[in-house]
């Protein structure tokens, strides 16, 4: 059985939007078609129900972390990222009933905030259950750690036990960060990736004092790696930024998320697509503004020409887990139009995940999701309004 709903725009994203479009899918939720008013008319089509509101395909998560859900709200907001991270570090051992349960409850407000599959992150196997029992299609990045070179093999391995844990669920082995990696891990990891084909991920320049650590050992991880108990004597600064310094040593073949880059500047965009043809930029504005009260230079990212997608980072740096709200916060503070954001958080983020022949779009034969989004017109442009509803 084949059902019609139209709204006051469609967002098919594989061109402009269509006023009063009406789209067709059968019972599963396939498209069968996509129409304009005209050609609806024409077809004569019965029982068509319509939305004020804007119809947008599913929405993509490229970056969640959501074994830490039940983090939320226990973190200051502005204590930068140093801080932060020991702060997480230290609530890692809570009740493994709390874990779970949160993880549920963060898996359930994404899907019903229109988010149809989710790249997520995760250094335990805490969340497998909730990800085989989801409605969202999960990808998960195992990330692997370990700054001290001695440790390189013995993390790697960790990794590789994890992702045969983890089996049959989708699965790639990351680093972490290029202040928790160690070259001779990098390595490992550069050697393991012959064998993956997924794609990959890390997090790029979420704090000044990352870029300070790398260019002269100075800044806040010092204090890090005290707390942590590490004795980086051996540690010798690139003299570069922090980007400059890992992206060669990552393998090219892969497409690779740089998460966050809130602290990336036109020298780091350059070099990047200098030395690595695959690379995809990972905005979390909310995350950005909860830990460091600072957002990307997202004008010099677009600019560039980049393929930016979005991300929600955990509940442990953010108040919900909603895709549609990083589009509103980037829109608040960037003169960003609908269709941009839109693209960022459905073509470029199911084309990352490899999931582009089923997700992105609104076209026939693909079973995106269907969401409806509030609007508001100003100076003759659409704005994003208050609040989204999941149709399919």
């Amino acid at each position: 059985m084949v059902s019609y709903i139209s709204a006051s725009y469609v967002y098919t994203l594989v061109g402009p939007p269509i006023q009063n479009g009406v789209l067709a899918m059968d019972a599963e939720g396939t498209i069968v078609e996509v129409f304009t008013a005209e050609a609806a008319i024409a077809a004569g089509l019965e029982q068509v129900k319509h939305h004020e509101g804007l119809l947008v395909p599913g929405l993509i998560n490229t970056h969640c972390h959501l074994e830490l859900s039940h983090m939320k709200g226990r973190i200051p907001k502005h204590s930068g990222l140093p801080e932060f991270v020991q702060r997480v570090i230290k609530q890692r051992g809570a009740d493994a009933y709390e874990v779970d349960a949160a993880m549920w409850a963060a898996d359930k407000e994404m899907f019903e905030n229109g988010i149809v599959a989710v790249a997520d992150i995760s250094n335990q196997l805490v969340s497998k259950m909730t990800k085989r029992g989801s409605l969202i299609h999960y990808h998960t990045f195992l990330e692997v750690m370990g700054f001290n070179p001695a440790t390189a093999r013995q993390a790697m391995q960790g990794a590789l036990e994890l992702k045969e844990a983890f089996e049959p669920l989708s699965t790639s082995i990351v680093p972490h960060a290029p202040y928790s990696v160690s070259k001779e891990l990098f390595d490992e990891l550069k050697m393991n990736a012959g064998s993956e084909t997924g794609p990959l991920s890390i997090h790029n320049q979420e704090t000044a004092d990352e870029n300070a650590f790398f260019e002269s050992k100075t800044g806040a991880f010092l204090g890090l790696y005290e707390f942590l108990g590490l004795d980086i004597g051996f540690y010798q600064p690139s003299g570069k930024t922090s980007l400059q310094s890992f992206l060669p040593l990552l393998p090219k073949g892969h497409k690779t998320l740089l998460v966050h880059n809130t602290f990336t500047d036109l020298a780091d965009i350059l070099f990047a697509k200098a030395h690595h043809p695959n690379l995809y930029w990972c905005l979390c504005p909310n995350a950005n503004l909860y830990i460091e009260n600072r957002l990307p230079d997202v004008n010099l990212l677009k600019q560039a020409g980049l393929k930016i997608t979005l991300g929600t980072d955990s509940l442990a740096s953010n108040d919900q887990l909603s895709i549609f709200s990083e589009m509103k916060t980037l829109q608040t503070h960037f003169r960003l139009s609908t269709d941009e954001l839109l693209t960022w958080a459905t073509v470029n983020g199911a084309e990352f995940l490899g999931l582009e022949m089923r997700y992105g779009s609104f076209e026939k034969g693909k079973k995106p999701g269907v969401n409806l989004l509030d609007f508001t017109q100003k100076d003759g442009a659409i704005v994003l309004g208050d609040w989204i509803k999941r149709l399919f």
